[in-house]
């Protein structure tokens, strides 16, 4: 299998690609640019192999820097405690200039990003402000809530960098001279910066090996890599740089052929087990299904059974009852009860005699009550 870091430029190659493309930036030029920005940009146009899985932010160092000094950097740092945001500019001014940092325009803290530049047009105006911004690594995943969709959409997204380092000068030169490129898991293509047009043609050709090195080493892919490396400006046509092997196309379906093996082999163990238990489940219920039969067939025997025995059983033989050919006679039973029941006359008798014992009684108890004698 090919190493991915086999990717040999050819300078003269490269220098010829540069020098054309100066060539052609010169003839566009017109008196109406005179007023503009001179300088265009020049980038690496690389097409890779294959689509990346994950996506990928390069940061690349180069040899001869792209930016002038003229540039306006911006720096958000975060909000020190027992600190007004005054008193944080002057604190990140002050350390800045013992570690030698002389490239930042302006320092705003994280509060002041919160409340002054909070409305829309306070944001664009910002955007439009500064060409570069930088962030404090502590406060960097807090600034896409508080920037707006256009800072990323003009690819002016902060950088992050760490204000804590020992070589914070350093690092803050490599930012600002440096590049970046942004590896997306939704294509094949990515470009990056690497010069402009007011920079000679050695210094951009330096430019271009440093940041394909860089590239090669910092992806993470395995097999082959590069496919195409073109050089362009934002009005001209791709100039071809590198161009792979086509025998490179075997290793790189090989390479995918073998990632996908292993993938095929567990994809077909769980096929096999899901067919082996599919297997079991029917044959269990086939037994189920064959004992239920069974069962039933016993049951049908069984009843068939007490069937004829039923028919074998003797008959019994029906007899007509007899019916008597006259109703009897009620009307003289009728009679004779009526006869023989006692009259209610004697209980009423009964009833009013005890009723006047009663009342008797009554009479006699208020009489006794009237005779108490009086007291004088």
């Amino acid at each position: 299998m090919a190493d991915k870091t086999e990717v040999a430029l050819d300078r003269t190659q490269v220098k010829k690609a540069v020098q054309a493309l100066q060539a052609f930036l010169k003839t566009k030029s017109t008196s109406a640019s005179l007023f503009l920005d001179e300088a265009q940009q020049m980038s690496l146009l690389f097409t890779l192999w294959k689509v990346p899985r994950q996506a990928q932010t390069i940061r690349i160092p180069l040899p001869h820097g792209q930016r002038p000094d003229t540039d306006e950097v911006c720096l958000f740092t975060r909000d020190e405690p027992n600190m007004t945001s005054e008193q944080t500019q002057r604190f990140y001014k002050r350390l800045l200039e013992e570690k030698g940092v002389k490239n930042i325009s302006e320092i705003i803290p994280y509060k002041v990003l919160k409340t002054e530049y909070k409305p829309y047009e306070a944001k664009r105006r910002l955007l439009g402000n500064f060409d570069m911004f930088l962030s404090d690594d502590r406060v960097r995943r807090l600034l896409p809530s508080h920037l707006g969709k256009h800072f990323y959409q003009r690819k002016k997204e902060p950088l992050s960098v760490n204000l804590q380092s020992k070589h914070l000068a350093r690092d803050i030169q490599r930012l600002i001279q440096g590049t970046n490129l942004k590896v997306t898991n939704k294509g094949c293509c990515c470009m990056a910066r690497v010069g402009h047009s007011g920079m000679t043609a050695d210094e951009v050709t330096e430019n271009i090996e440093a940041a394909v090195q860089t590239v090669v080493a910092k992806l993470r892919m395995k097999g082959p890599v590069m496919k195409l490396i073109h050089l362009k400006s934002q009005t001209s046509v791709a100039l071809p740089i590198y161009t792979s092997d086509l025998s490179l196309l075997t290793t790189v379906k090989e390479a995918d052929k073998q990632a996908q093996t292993p993938k095929e082999k567990g994809g077909t163990a769980k096929k096999k087990a899901k067919q082996k238990q599919t297997e079991n489940d029917t044959k269990q219920t086939d037994t189920a299904a064959e004992g239920k039969g069974v069962e039933k067939k016993v049951k049908k025997k069984k009843a068939a059974a007490e069937e004829e025995e039923e028919e074998e059983e003797e008959i019994p033989q029906l007899v007509p009852i007899e019916t008597p050919s006259k109703k009897p006679k009620l009307e003289p039973l009728k009679k004779k009860q009526l006869e023989k029941a006692p009259k209610p006359a004697a209980v009423k008798k009964g009833t009013k005699a005890q009723s006047k014992l009663t009342k008797k009684t009554g009479k006699a108890d208020s009489k006794v009550k009237r005779k108490v004698p009086k007291v004088k």
